[in-house]
């Protein structure tokens, strides 16, 4: 195992800064809890005075304990012509009374005399006064030198002179920033490399000890984890990033699977092993938390990450499982998932029904496979719906009686004065012998539905009071066909110790929808589930 790598996340902060991300302060809080559960060393926490709810935040984290994290004030060097005595911001990061100031700054000459409008010297007296103050104070200084890769190939000489300065006033990190994420991955390690160098030259003659070298990269050009990646080659210590990437423009480095290629790919370390087994679990609470879908294809932590769908490559796995893995899932807290669909092998189902408690012979699976195959060509889609699979299976044995028999249904939309909307649904069922005729109102054609298939089966099976359906979806496959188009839905159903998927689809709405429903039923009554 070679160093440590000190992670700094910046989820916060510059993750909040991505388009549809918003935290709340409880959002905020929770966050924080779990990156210091894990692990994570650095976090930072936002910009104090930037808004009320960051400011609320410092306040807030003075009164909450942690286990081992350090938390961040971010914010930048004094204005230009202004003492830190007086600066607002400053006065601001030191009133948030956090161990960990970053402050950032530019390196970049074009940046210095036509964004900010001053002298490059009084640049560098700027990023070497508030460092000095800070440090002064009593604070751990993280300098983040913006634009420093652009600012290096523009001119390099006055880029490092930049991160000098930080270093000469007690910098602890120096921070190379790729803030417009355009740098690739051998200008990285090559920079990096030289600027470790001229800041230790630079230390030695300024009678200072050297400042550590962080790197901070942005996606845009999609080579984010790559470039943090390179910048520890080069020499950097500390990796600045966002659980999953998320961030300005297209997003920062993701943390998840930085971490996950330093440690087990680079042989460096940033969490303890236990630690790192809670990486997927991270990845989706964050999701969760900022209420955006997780990407099932992220790498490392996402849902499809070790999903196997062709058939060959299920046949292989099923041997041995690192023929198309490049790791053990289990190193991260993921799981290998087979799939089925219609370029699945036999291996691909026999997997699934072992999954499920079930024995299938060659002859089952090659029916199913054939089912399987007919039905997605006319819209169906099974890799979200495995129990829809498994009930084919059921229904080949033989002696096996599904538990209902559907006779008819009728579901009636009406606007009524004086009532507005209403659904209402007849169900006629055959259970054993017995012919059970039903009708029930609901909020919509599908609930009504469900309330009516419900209450003819309760009677024969009343442990189906404890299934609910937790989600709907609906997928409009071919859309060029307007109001003719094929409906695919899907029901997500669950009891009290499993859950299962079913699927149906149909150019009308309302019989998919029933597809699903009875199959969810008839599912729920299967002794495994």
């Amino acid at each position: 195992m070679h160093d440590q790598i000190y992670i700094y996340d910046t989820t916060l902060r510059d993750g909040a800064q991505a388009e549809g991300i918003s935290f709340s302060l409880e959002d905020k809080v929770k966050i924080v809890q779990r990156l210091d559960d894990i692990g994570i060393p650095f976090i930072e926490g936002g910009w104090p005075g930037s808004n009320g709810k960051d400011a609320d935040f410092f306040r807030r984290m003075q009164t909450i304990p942690l286990r081992q994290a350090q938390i961040a004030a971010f914010g930048s060097t004094r204005r230009a012509g202004t003492p830190c005595e007086v600066d607002p911001q400053v006065a601001m990061l030191l009133e948030a009374a956090t161990p960990v100031v970053t402050i950032v700054g530019k390196s970049s000459d074009l940046h210095v005399t036509h964004v900010l409008e001053t002298t490059l010297d009084e640049n560098l007296a700027m990023i070497g006064d508030t460092v000095a103050y800070l440090k002064g104070h009593g604070r751990r200084v993280f300098y983040d030198a913006e634009h420093y890769f652009d600012g290096f190939k523009a001119n390099r000489e006055y880029a490092l002179a930049c991160v000098t300065a930080a270093q000469a006033a007690g910098a602890e990190f120096v921070v190379l920033c790729d803030t417009n994420g355009g740098t690739l991955p051998w200008e990285i390690e090559e920079v990096t490399a030289e600027t470790r160098r001229r800041l230790a030259a630079a230390a030695a003659a300024q009678g200072v000890p050297p400042a550590a070298i962080g790197v901070h990269t942005h996606n845009d050009g999609g080579v984010a984890v790559a470039n943090a990646l390179a910048g520890v080659r080069g020499g950097a210590t500390q990796v600045q990033g966002t659980v999953n990437g998320i961030g300005e423009r297209v997003g920062n480095c993701d943390l998840c699977a930085t971490i996950a290629n330093l440690q087990l790919k680079l042989g460096y370390r940033c969490l303890a092993d236990d630690e790192l087994r809670r990486l997927t679990e991270l990845s989706r609470f964050v999701s969760e938390t900022a209420n955006v879908s997780h990407d099932s294809h992220q790498p490392y932590v996402g849902a499809s990450a070790f999903a196997h769908k062709g058939g060959i490559h299920v046949a292989a796995v099923m041997k041995m499982e690192q023929s198309y893995q490049h790791i053990d899932p289990a190193l991260v807290g993921n799981e290998k998932r087979v799939l089925v669909s219609e370029l699945s092998g036999r291996g691909n189902l026999l997997y699934k029904a072992q999954e499920f408690g079930m024995d299938a012979s060659k002859e089952e699976v090659r029916q199913v496979l054939a089912q399987v195959k007919e039905l997605e060509s006319r819209g169906f889609y099974f890799e979200g719906a495995e129990a829809s699979v498994m009930l084919m299976l059921h229904r080949l044995r033989p002696g096996y009686r599904p538990p209902f028999e559907l006779i008819d249904f009728m579901v009636v939309v009406e606007q009524r004065q004086g009532r507005g909307l209403f659904a209402e649904a007849s169900v006629k069922v055959k259970v054993g012998d017995e012919v059970m005729h039903t009708a029930a109102e609901g909020n919509g054609p599908v609930n009504a539905l469900d309330k009516a298939l419900r209450k003819a089966l309760l009677p024969h099976y009343p442990h189906l009071a404890d299934i609910q359906l937790t989600d709907y979806k609906v997928r409009i496959l071919d859309s060029d066909a307007a109001t003719e188009a094929t409906t695919r839905v899907i029901i997500d159903t669950r009891n009290t110790h499993s859950s299962w998927s079913t699927v149906g689809s149909s150019p009308n709405i309302i019989d998919s929808s029933w597809q699903a429903l009875a199959d969810s039923m008839e599912y729920a009554l299967l002794p495994e589930a």
